[in-house]
């Protein structure tokens, strides 16, 4: 850029116009907004354009972190115990043998391209973790919810944890075979265990602090409150060198198990972290080398064809054995393929303690991470989309209006507001019902009380529609009808579905238009509204959520003003 050079809060405001115009593009080429945001930083950085000097970047680094702690911080505001409980009783089995087979995979392949044992075992740690930040932005992007959802931020939260207790372990194993420790073994394993030890301890304090704080605070005062608790926490971990990521993890935790308002401190938080979410994607894309993707060579091919495989074929095994849902078995491992912070910060970490060792470890994950970035929220999608977990009409924004039918737009409202008139909306019927399509298989009218009870944990609904063999609706059982049954332990033994079953009104079909099923969510109370084949037997697809219907409508709505 010549003798120019833009100030930093220029390449702030330049880094954040790009992100506008990529989530334009995502919304146009149907795209998650992570990629977009991580392509065009890619285009904007030193391997393409240019334009975004390095050491502003670096200058962002703080923000960055800052960004990386909120996210992990909501992650861990999903988990209560009871939730932990429940889904721990189905996922543990599949975490551990996905972190098995991604460590061994990877391990094995790079020891059989001809890499050292160390590297390669430090490779096969690395390779367990899992993006949080791309994998659940990407999961709140498109509003998901369902059994692979819910299993993704589990095995997220987990694989994290997992690689950095493993690597950390895994580093003092191999400094005591090389003879490279600095101290005994004993006492390095000590300060290990501290770091760990104090980072929950932090992240504990931090979340009863907030969960107080929010208690006793007007709501109005909440944001400043958890800016400094997080801001203050992780300038702590950063003074002391402690994983900071495991600290807000925990923090998130003991908020969602200490807070009756972990919900709202949630929200609240959202607009900040939204807008940091999207410097750090575009500010971690300008960091992206796309050199150093091809400097990685053979054995960076072998490690991202094995660390593929090994996150895919663990789920699916393990998956398998223990007869978890096919949408589990099928596309639970490709939601974990975003790779990006913590492998990032860990081979940093090696090179900082071991140049020799850690500059091929750090070659190969920052060449494979220009992949896993782009390809993971990709994958991430397909999968929501194939099981279902996802409306359509999420994932696929439509385009109303051409430019120039905009600029026509703005001026007549311009000559509306100067003659006092108002401009009607434009009506628009192109969202069908099968774009808000949510999928399930509802309950089966024969089973158990218990059984039901589980179909309710798994839902966010308040109507569960109940089936026949043949899949025909014969009725939904509605949330607030069940309280007797609830406390009356002797009469939920004996009962079955069928037996709280109440008359549905209407039922919809996947070609009507959304419009129709507005008009009949205005004269019930339900939440959502099976929808059916039009042929006989009229067997259920899923249901139509209002939640759902009223955001796309409303949101059409704004793109044909």
């Amino acid at each position: 850029m010549g003798d120019f050079h833009l100030h930093v809060t220029s390449t702030l405001g330049l880094l954040l116009g790009v992100c506008l115009a990529a989530g334009v593009l995502a919304d146009v080429v149907h795209l998650p907004k992570v990629t977009a945001y991580l392509l065009v930083g890619l285009l904007v950085g030193p391997s393409a354009l240019d334009w975004i000097p390095t050491e502003h970047v670096e200058l962002f680094e703080p923000l960055l972190k800052f960004a990386m702690a909120l996210v992990l911080f909501n992650l861990g505001c999903e988990f209560t115990f009871s939730k932990v409980r429940r889904v721990a009783a189905h996922c543990l089995t599949i975490s551990a043998a996905e972190i098995i087979a991604t460590f061994g995979l990877v391990a094995i392949g790079l020891l059989i391209f001809g890499c050292s044992g160390s590297m390669a075992l430090l490779l096969g740690c690395l390779a367990v973790a899992t993006a949080p930040a791309t994998t659940i932005l990407v999961l709140k992007e498109f509003r998901s919810e369902g059994p692979v959802t819910e299993s993704t931020g589990f095995l997220v939260a987990v694989n994290n944890f997992a690689c950095i207790v493993m690597f950390e372990f895994l580093f003092l194993a191999v400094g005591l075979a090389h003879g490279k420790l600095s101290a005994s073994m004993s006492s390095q394993l000590l300060v290990l265990l501290v770091n760990i030890a104090g980072s929950i301890a932090l992240g504990i304090l931090g979340g009863l602090i907030v969960s107080y704080g929010c208690g006793f605070l007007n709501m109005k005062r909440w944001l400043v409150l958890l800016v400094a608790a997080a801001t203050f926490l992780l300038g702590v971990t950063e003074s002391f060198d402690i994983p900071y990521m495991i600290t807000f993890l925990v923090m998130g935790v003991t908020v969602a198990n200490t807070s009756d308002y972990k919900q709202k401190i949630v929200d609240e938080l959202d607009h900040l972290s939204g807008l940091l979410a999207v410097l750090f994607f575009v500010a971690h894309g300008t960091e992206l080398d796309a050199g150093a993707f091809l400097a990685a060579g053979g054995l960076g091919a072998v490690y991202i064809v094995c660390r593929m495989a090994g996150k895919w074929f663990g789920v699916y095994a393990a998956a398998k054995a223990t007869r978890q849902p096919p949408e589990i078995r099928n596309w639970g491992g490709t939601c974990l393929f975003a790779q990006a912070g913590a492998a990032i910060a860990l081979s940093t970490i090696a090179v900082n303690r071991d140049p020799e060792l850690g500059k091929p470890i750090q070659d190969i994950i920052l060449g494979s991470v220009v992949l896993f970035e782009i390809i993971g929220p990709l994958f991430i999608r397909q999968s929501l989309l194939r099981t279902g977990e996802v409306p359509l009409a999420q994932a696929i924004h439509h385009t109303s209006k051409t430019p120039v039918e905009q600029c026509r737009d703005l001026v007549d409202r311009f000559r509306a507001a100067v003659r006092g008139t108002s401009v009607a909306p434009a009506a628009n019927s192109k969202i069908k019902v099968s774009d808000l399509l949510r999928k399930t298989k509802g309950i089966h009218q024969s089973a158990d009380f218990d059984a039901v009870i589980a179909h309710i944990e798994h839902s966010h609904d308040n109507t569960y529609p109940v089936v026949d063999d043949h899949l025909r609706v014969v009725g939904a059982i509605r949330y607030p009808l069940l309280s007797d049954v609830l406390f009356d332990h002797s009469a939920s033994k004996l009962v079955r579905a069928e037996d709280l079953v109440t008359e549905i009104d209407h039922c919809l079909h996947s070609d009507e238009p959304a419009a129709r099923a507005f008009e009949l969510f205005q004269g019930e109370t339900d939440d959502c509204i099976p929808v059916v084949t039009r042929e006989r037997p009229h067997e259920l697809l899923g249901v139509v959520r209002r939640s759902d219907v009223m955001h796309a409508l409303i949101t059409q709505r704004r793109k044909t003003r």
